[in-house]
């Protein structure tokens, strides 16, 4: 008798497509899905590969073609490469011709002084290793993380154009450049014949650093950008609207980039005012902010995050309503105002 049966080979939803829109990222031949799925969170060791496949096949089947990585996302660092390579055997390598794919190097990966920055020895000798424990030819997109003021920014891009050369990656980006910095890296890559696909920064309502300067150097230059941080890690939610959750990223001491000091009463006033606007707008507080992020003209798409598949299609849903008008802009801007 036959106790157990083989996990059946994923098959994609065939209507992928239908819903999901793609913009042309910057002056490249490339299109971007409007969302994309981030591996930052959720895809660790000790996080669920289980519900990390799901997570991905549920994106997959919503048209959500681009995921995104890097060298140091787990915990432990490399494991999100190594859950995703995993999971990519199993179900994704059908497709990989309409995936893109991309991976980062630029903070802490290992001991030692070649182990950060910007050098080539580091960036080529991560790229490696990323490929390896994601078991892929190539990525599609290969971004240099965070500036590194300890490295002439032209070793960095000639090792940039030389990744891509070499066959490790079809484009590159940039990730947390000042608008002068992404000036000087557009320039450079021009020069080398690689020119800067995109550039991944932070942004959300309550983060709204791009729009001083970085957005008018990505529009002059024709370079894309796909955004993190939507929902400034899970404020701009119903999450938060009566307190900090026991299970919340906030009341755990261990994550590094939310803590209940940056849910004050008076930042919790505020996301009740929107709140109330994206109910007017018969939305979620969290896809109000999604739509938000893609108002800019500036911006190709949003990377989201989430832990659990109904996350995922509940982002999507932030797809149906993404036109604001003058006065909700101006509404969200009085809220946001100091």
């Amino acid at each position: 008798m036959i106790t157990h049966e083989p996990t059946p080979h994923y098959l994609a939803n065939p209507d992928r497509y239908k819903n999901m829109a793609f913009e042309p990222c910057g002056r490249s031949g490339i299109r971007l899905p409007k969302l994309s799925l981030g591996l930052w969170q959720n895809f660790g060791a000790d996080d669920s590969q289980s519900n990390a496949r799901s997570m991905l096949q549920t994106a997959f089947d919503a048209g959500i073609t681009h995921f995104d990585l890097a060298n140091n996302y787990g915990p432990h660092y490399g494991a999100a490469e190594s859950t995703f390579g995993a999971i990519y055997q199993q179900d994704f390598t059908p497709y990989r011709d309409e995936l893109i794919i991309s991976s980062k190097a630029g903070y802490d990966m290992w001991p030692g002084p070649y182990g950060m920055g910007g050098s080539r020895k580091y960036l080529v000798a991560s790229c490696d290793q990323s490929l390896k424990r994601t078991g892929l030819e190539y990525f599609d997109i290969f971004y240099h993380h965070c500036m590194d003021p300890d490295t002439p920014i032209e070793e960095t891009m000639q090792a940039l154009d030389y990744i891509v050369r070499s066959g490790r990656a079809l484009y590159v980006g940039v990730s947390n450049y000042q608008p002068a910095q992404t000036q000087q890296a557009v320039k450079i890559l021009r020069e080398l014949g690689t020119p800067l696909l995109i550039h991944q920064p932070r942004y959300n309502m309550f983060d709204r650093w791009i729009e001083d300067g970085l957005t008018q150097v990505l529009q002059d230059e024709g370079v894309g950008s796909i955004v993190f941080s939507p929902l400034a890690q899970g404020v701009l939610t119903d999450k938060y609207l009566k307190g900090i959750p026991q299970d919340s990223r906030a009341a755990q001491q261990h994550q590094i980039y939310l803590a209940d000091k940056d849910i004050t009463p008076a930042k919790l006033n505020k996301v009740t005012a929107l709140n109330e606007l994206a109910q007017q707008r018969q939305q979620s507080l969290a896809q109000m902010a999604i739509a938000w992020t893609l108002h800019n003209t500036a911006v190709t798409s949003c990377l989201i995050g989430a832990s659990r598949p109904a996350q995922i299609t509940d982002s999507v849903k932030a797809l149906n309503h993404l036109e604001f008008s003058t006065d909700e802009i101006s509404v969200i801007n009085t809220i946001l105002k100091d």
